[in-house]
């Protein structure tokens, strides 16, 4: 079974970094066919004669991103053989839905309304598409007339005088975009009665109640869609809507999307503000369109810090298997024109997520993407996720509708800030306003980090997943994505506490207090027992993280609790570990080939130790985290915790002062006092509680 893991692993770089050395056949454009530059190999997408003049960092094009889209619409017509076959995909695995057949409408209407995403563009640009010998408009028209037949299994049923928000409504409102995107294919070739029965269909959902969440913008979209085509519409109910969802702007480009903080931020509201704005606000309500844009004009100075400078993503929030659609905003930034924009940039954020993905071995699994980040990974999974789900990601590809000439298209792809502004040896922190996001960026590793908005209770709660890995990491990293927790305690950046039934409870009612001198303050108490409580300080340096904790325990009894670094799957080979002393404090290292992790417990921690894992990472079936562990007498108040958790790449050694940085100057109950050392100054930094 290894052997055959190496082989992959193997076949997977061969294949990546033959994009970027093009052979023979790659530069000779005249044999090739003009439909498409597509080529696949497994599950794999290649490119085809890579520019790197225009884009010297990924080689990455206007069509190269048109056959990405192709790429993905192809594998869901696999499934297509006749106008009536629906697109409904194998169900993965777990908790995604459907769970019971009364499910099914509905997950054959998200794989038609969000494959649609990927098609509108595409149909916009070549209204004679052809996949799978079915032409694409025929099967998007024809399937959009269905849902408003009471004799067709595709049949939606209206919304009831007094029925609430649906998914039903989600999807209309995504149809609704793709009908503003393409009209000429989707909309204008109706007869007027199928119209007709698609509007009231559509408005018996868009004219309704909603969730107060970015779910106004479908409402939104339907409205205002019919409003565009003549029909009679609730003006006051999509006025009360848009006021709505401007309330929900938060500063520095951040919608909150009640109550997270997440991707939904720049797939939903920073790509619904501007397309509304540009496909009919500016016509209708234009003073509702420049205040949409101009919250969306902060996006550019905050948004790409969130990003590695290789271009991946960071695994945060819900919905992850979205993925590709975090990158919409930096394709819309070329509705603004503006000249102070780095738009070399921002493609090569955009194109460097989309290899990020689509060049993964995993990311598809039957020809669909799967439910998880690279490949399937359940605990990334949430129950209102059906396979078809994924093509979410679909809005990556309204990029398309952004004119061959504008300059997120022709301007020569860099690193930006990483170029010139991140410099290595240092670190570099922006605490976005009101939301009290802190994104850092590492440039020696060139990895981007986050910290936000967690507190959500676990006990009883209708969403679950708010409260779970998915959000309660105490911060999360481009390069070492999340490991869900296992129930012998096992645990990757994070707290948890073995509570009074004798379970291990991560840490997820998290407060935010301040960041104030390079420190990110919060405090936290244990869900099931407040009486344990946290205050947390963490302080991003050049190559990790000092964390200084100051853990209370008021009960009863004494409570064991653990603290993780992130952690490394197994990639190269097995995941080397070793063990040393500086100055008298233990070190534990861990190695997987591509990265080592280093942790150094500095005051208040009885024990370091490596946690091997099975089936908890998203990259690998086996991955290992270190993890140290303490035991907290009763009624002890303000035990103070001092930890170094480090990173570098593989192969590079470790100095004393690399595993080091700072020397603890003193250690008390309200102020811990540590001296940072480098090349230029020691400078002493105060954490104080």
């Amino acid at each position: 079974m290894r052997t055959k893991y190496f082989k992959r692993i193997v076949a997977t770089f061969l294949i990546v970094f033959a994009d970027f050395f093009p052979s023979q056949a790659q530069v000779a454009p005249s044999s090739l066919p003009q439909i498409s530059t597509i080529q696949k190999s497994g599950t794999i997408f290649k490119l085809n004669k890579p520019n790197y003049q225009l884009s010297p960092k990924t080689g990455i094009t206007k069509q190269h991103w048109k056959d990405a889209a192709l790429y993905l619409l192809q594998g869901a017509f696999s499934y297509i053989h006749t106008l009536d076959d629906p697109m409904k995909f194998p169900k993965q695995a777990g908790k995604s839905y459907p769970r019971n057949e009364s499910q099914v409408p509905t997950e054959k209407l998200e794989g038609l309304c969000r494959t649609l995403f990927i098609a509108a563009p595409l149909l916009k640009d070549n209204p004679n598409l052809e996949i799978n010998h079915i032409k694409v408009a025929d099967y998007y028209r024809y399937n959009i007339v269905k849902l408003t037949d009471s004799t067709s299994k595709s049949y939606i049923k209206p919304r009831s005088k007094n029925g609430g928000p649906n998914q039903n409504l989600v999807e209309l409102g995504a149809l609704s975009l793709s009908l503003f995107v393409a009209p000429e294919v989707l909309w204008n070739t109706l007869t007027q009665q199928q119209k007709d029965a698609l509007a009231a269909l559509m408005l018996s959902y868009g004219d309704g109640p909603t969730v107060p969440s970015n779910w106004k913008f479908f409402n939104i979209f339907v409205l205002s869609f019919f409003k565009d085509k003549g029909y009679t519409i609730n003006e006051k109910l999509l006025v009360e809507y848009l006021d709505k969802s401007l309330q929900h702007y938060r500063g520095s480009g951040w919608y909150n999307d009640a109550p997270a903080y997440d991707y939904y931020s720049m797939w939903a509201f920073q790509m619904y503000g501007p397309l509304w704005a540009e496909l009919f606000g500016k016509r209708y309500y234009p003073d509702y369109a420049a205040k949409f844009m101009a919250n969306f004009s902060d996006v550019k100075n905050n948004y790409p810090y969130l990003f590695s400078k290789d271009g991946k993503m960071i695994m945060w929030g819900r919905s992850i298997s979205y993925r590709i659609a975090s990158i919409v905003p930096f394709a819309l930034t070329g509705y603004e024109h503006d000249t102070t924009i780095n738009y070399g940039w921002m493609r090569r954020i955009a194109s460097g997520v989309m290899v990020q993905f689509l060049q993964h071995p995993e990311f598809l699994k039957d020809g669909v993407p799967t439910l998880g980040f690279y490949g399937p990974y359940e605990p990334a999974v949430q129950p209102y996720s059906c396979r078809g789900s994924v093509y979410w990601m679909g809005k990556a590809f309204f990029a398309l509708l952004i004119p061959d000439n504008n300059p997120f298209w022709t301007a020569k792809e860099n690193d930006g800030a990483w170029d010139k502004e991140l410099m290595k040896g240092q670190v570099y922190n922006k605490l976005q306003d009101s939301s009290n996001i802190l994104i850092t960026d590492y440039p020696n590793i060139g990895a981007a980090e986050v910290r936000a908005w967690c507190k959500a209770k676990a006990i009883g709660a209708s969403e679950p997943f708010r409260s779970s890995e998915n959000y309660n990491r105490l911060s999360y990293n481009s390069a070492f994505p999340w490991q869900a927790d296992s129930s012998n305690g096992t645990v990757a950046m994070n707290y948890v506490i073995k509570n009074k039934k004798q379970q291990w409870e991560p840490l997820r009612l998290f407060t935010f207090k301040q960041f104030a001198n390079g420190i990110y303050y919060r405090n936290v108490v244990l869900e099931t027992d407040t009486s344990v409580s946290f205050k947390l300080a963490d302080m991003p340096l050049a190559n990790g993280i000092l964390r200084v904790d100051k853990i209370t325990n008021n009960s009863d009894d004494s409570v064991a609790i653990r603290l993780g670094h992130y952690a490394l799957p197994k990639l190269k080979g097995n995941i080397k570990t070793s063990h040393q002393t500086v100055k008298g404090y233990p070190v534990t290292i861990i190695d997987n080939g591509e990265y080592q992790l280093a942790l150094v417990s500095l005051n208040g921690w009885q024990n370091n130790m490596v946690m091997q894992a099975s089936g908890l990472h998203p990259q690998s079936a086996e991955s290992a985290v270190i993890n140290v562990t303490a035991s907290i007498p009763p009624h002890k108040k303000e035990q103070v915790f001092v930890t170094l958790m480090l990173w570098k790449k593989s192969g590079e050694k470790w100095t004393n002062e690399a595993l080091l940085p700072v020397n603890i100057l003193s250690v008390q109950a309200q102020k811990v006092t540590v001296q940072l050392i480098n090349a230029k100054a020691n400078t002493a930094a105060s954490i104080i509680f």
